[in-house]
Parts: C-alpha cells; structure tokens; sequence
C-alpha cells in the first residue's frame, strides 16, 4: 500500500517519500523472509542441505539489515533537510536511487558473508547457538553494528529536537504559547515512537547476539531466540504505521486506492486521481515555507504537510 500510494500520488515523488517506499519494501521482504524461515524450521531443519540452511538465514539477514539501512538513511535525510530548514531535501533522483542500490548491496553482502567466508565449518569451536553455523564473532560484528545505528540515530533526532526547540523558541516571540508547547509536544513524541519503536523492536535480540556470541552455550541464548526474532519482526510492521500512516496525505491515499479496489468507480470524487483531488502545492507556498521564520504566515502549507516534511512539526 505504502508503495503503491507513492508511485501514484506526484505530491510522494520526494526523496523521503522514495527511502519510505524503499523501507516499505525491505519490510515486506523481511515479512516474506519469516514466512520462509516459519515453513523451513523446526521439523523441516534437517531435510535442508547446507546451502539451503545459508539461503534461510542470508534471506533474514538481508531483510533485516535492510530495514534498519533505511531507518539510518531516513534519519539522516530529516536531519540534513530540517537542519538547513528545507521543506523536501535537495537530493537529486540519481542519488536517492544511488542510495537505496547501495542499501540493498550492503544488506546482500551481510547476508551472504556467513555463507561465504565467516562461518565456523572449519572451528567447531567457534560456532554459534543461535544459529549454528554461523561464527560467534560474526554475530559480535552484526549487533554491534546495529548498536551502532542505533546510537547514530539517536544522536540525529536528539540535535533535530534540540534545533527544532530553540528556533521555535525564538518564533514564539510572534505566535502563541499554546503553539508553541504544542509544537514541540509533537516532535517530541514522534521522535519517542521512533526511537522507542528500534528500542523495544531491536534490544532483545541484539542483546542475545551479543551473548550468544560473547558466552556461547552458557548463555543459553537458543532458549529465547525466536521470540526475539518474532519481536525484531515486528519492527517491520510498526515501520509503516510510524513513517507513513500518520501522514494525513497519506492516508487519504490509501482511501482513494482502497475505494478503487472496492469497486466505488461509481463515486465521482473516487474518480480522481490523489494528485487531481489534492493537487501539488504552488512553488509560492514552497517557497513560503522555506523563507519565512514564522509558521503562522502559512498555515495551510503547514497543515497539509505531514509531520516529518516540516521542520515544525
């Protein structure tokens, strides 16, 4: 759905929508991945040949890491655009596609580097419980990498909602109180969900990585394992509800395609494309947004943006 909005609607054909619609599409993976590890474990395990053991897991590693690539680049690309008070970031498409065929190289890469060259079949010693296998110092290296994700993310929405506060701040002299509290309210309980979101989603299964691979069968990780991996799965799910859901643009888009599919052709609004209905905002607007150091002077560009293309919200 997140995908077919942005390919339909011309108002999504920004960079941040792009890395949306590419997380969209590393989530469905990973959800595809689970379905795959669901129908060959247990049981079904030791029918597997080796190489079909390898394609189960790198299929879990490439979602995975994809997924949180995205996470880091939608960071990065709110924090460079909010930053420079920009209302869409400047980044060519040339480079955004560049960017996503990067995301998807690195991720192809992690998952096949078990395969390939650092597993344990030549030091038994060595293997992992979770995931047999694999080298305990690759799973050191994957969650550590992770960790570190995390703790950049963290650092770019924690200077966004710093940056954010002081220049409204400073644009509270022209506007109310009431906005103003409001206003930062909202960032602040974005920018919880998101990092509240990774946290919850991602800090037991990285914790038992880091376990697995620094204590090895003393930590008893394989008892727990797959809860944890059910609950970094999950992040997949919520991603969309974050990122895309709450954007009002959003959601009237997915009424328009679900209406389409429902058959309510009849409906003469239905009839419109998204774009027709709500149709692209003027560049005097745009360029409202981007100059004016007071929120209130255009209100209905604000409103129509959705909380993560605007620096106020």
């Amino acid at each position: 759905m997140v995908m077919a909005a942005i390919s339909m609607n011309h108002r999504f054909h920004f960079p941040i929508y792009y890395l949306l619609g590419n997380m969209a599409a590393a989530d469905l993976f990973a959800g595809i991945a689970y379905a795959n590890l669901m129908l060959h474990t247990g049981p079904w395990t030791s029918t597997l040949t080796k190489e079909q053991w390898y394609i189960r897991g790198a299929l879990i590693d490439i979602s995975l890491t994809a997924s949180v690539a995205n996470l880091l680049a939608v960071a990065v690309e709110r924090h460079q655009t909010i930053i420079t008070m920009q209302l869409h970031s400047k980044m060519t498409k040339r480079r955004v596609v560049l960017l996503i065929v990067c995301i998807w190289a690195v991720s192809i890469i992690m998952g096949l580097v078990p395969s390939l060259f650092w597993n344990c079949e030549c030091d038994l010693e060595d293997c992992s419980t979770v995931a047999p296998l694999y080298s305990r110092r690759f799973l050191i290296f994957w969650a550590a990498l992770n960790l570190l994700t995390f703790f950049i993310m963290v650092a770019m929405y924690t200077r966004i909602f710093f940056y954010v506060r002081y220049q409204i701040s400073h644009m509270s002299q022209h506007s109310s109180e009431i906005r103003h509290r409001q206003t930062v309210f909202n960032l602040m309980k974005t920018i919880s969900i998101v990092l509240g979101a990774f946290v919850i989603c991602w800090m037991p299964g990285l914790v038992t990585l880091l376990l697995d691979g620094l204590l090895g069968k003393a930590s008893h990780a394989n008892a727990y394992e797959k809860f944890c991996l059910v609950i970094a799965e999950c992040n997949s799910l919520v991603n969309p509800i974050i990122y895309s859901l709450r954007d009002e643009e959003m959601r009237r888009t997915f009424k328009w395609i679900l209406c389409c599919l429902c058959g309510r052709e009849g409906d003469k609004q239905m009839e419109l494309s998204p774009v027709e209905m709500y149709p692209p905002l003027p560049e005097e607007a745009l360029g409202c947004v981007q100059k004016s150091e007071d929120p209130a002077v255009c209100p209905e560009t604000n409103n129509k943006e959705s909380s993560w293309t605007t620096p106020g919200v």
